[in-house]
């Protein structure tokens, strides 16, 4: 079975290790996702990840983020821009998520950025996720 969407197949992923509180999360390897999660570890959404090799599939390792008292630090993943429906912003377009709780992952010219650096670098793109 071939995977139409495999940025939706990490973020769900993701949703439901932190439904049930794991601590971590498997998800096949790529590039764009490990800028995904690059972001998210940058922004403070995840503790980390590692790629890590399982037989001849390589897999990257998601350590998810709770807070002291155990409450998920991602409590809200959306997936924005979907194969069938691309979404681009340009810069100007890129509104704060949730008034600047939240974060939009954005793939640009100059790789994946969370929203905050596009609007420092000047610079749109597609919208691939938002969290909070």
């Amino acid at each position: 079975m071939s995977m139409t969407d495999p940025i939706a197949d990490l973020l769900t992923r993701i949703r439901n290790a932190v439904s049930v509180h794991q601590r971590q999360v498997d998800a096949p390897a790529s590039t764009v996702k490990s800028g995904i999660l690059e972001v998210l570890k940058r922004e403070g959404y995840i503790e980390d990840f590692k790629v890590v090799e399982q037989g001849r599939r390589k897999m990257i390792r998601v350590y998810l983020k709770y807070s002291a008292v155990g409450e998920p630090v991602i409590t809200e993943i959306r997936r924005e821009s979907k194969p069938g429906r691309r979404v681009y912003r340009e810069v100007t377009e890129l509104a704060p998520v949730l008034r600047g709780t939240g974060i939009a992952v954005i793939s640009t010219p100059r790789g994946i950025l969370s929203d905050r650096e596009c609007r420092k670098e000047h610079v749109g793109g597609e919208v691939l996720c938002t969290l909070w």
